[in-house]
């Protein structure tokens, strides 16, 4: 199973917000989606970084309530690790668990963006991918008997 299986099953529209929104309206942005991450993109759309609950907790852990007016660039990671459609679901596992991220953002080969997918939707498609496997395997075993 590819990424793209996945996100014609989710979908891709993906929450964003700006470099200039500070950490508290981000922080409402996650709460309001019940997303664990954010895409920050500019005006054009382009892609600019990701703010996870990771990415805030660490700034109020080193900056304390003053966090929460920072803007978003200021505690953006910009090296992202992506992905594409065509990469396999483990492949994709592999590369969060190498890397230690929850979020990847799936792009085309253009470099426009074509989704996000977490660690939840790739454990999902995991999860169903075996269960299709063991009912096709007790079919053939009925089937065979």
């Amino acid at each position: 199973m590819t990424i793209g299986i996945i996100l014609r099953r989710k979908g891709n529209d993906v929450v964003a917000i700006q470099a200039h929104d500070s950490v508290a309206e981000v922080a409402k942005t996650l709460a309001r989606h019940r997303i664990g991450a954010a895409l920050v993109r500019d005006g054009a759309g382009d892609v600019l970084g990701i703010v996870s609950e990771r990415d805030i907790v660490r700034a109020m852990a080193l900056h304390g309530a003053d966090a929460v007016a920072m803007p978003a660039a200021q505690l953006m990671t910009r090296a992202l690790h992506t992905v594409t459609p065509r990469t396999r679901i483990g492949e994709a596992l592999s590369l969060m668990t190498d890397r230690r991220c929850r979020h990847l953002p799936v792009m085309e080969d253009d470099g426009s963006l074509a989704g996000l997918v977490s660690i939840g939707d790739l454990v999902k498609a995991r999860i169903e991918e075996a269960v299709h496997e063991a009912e096709e395997l007790r079919h053939y075993v009925e089937s065979a008997g």
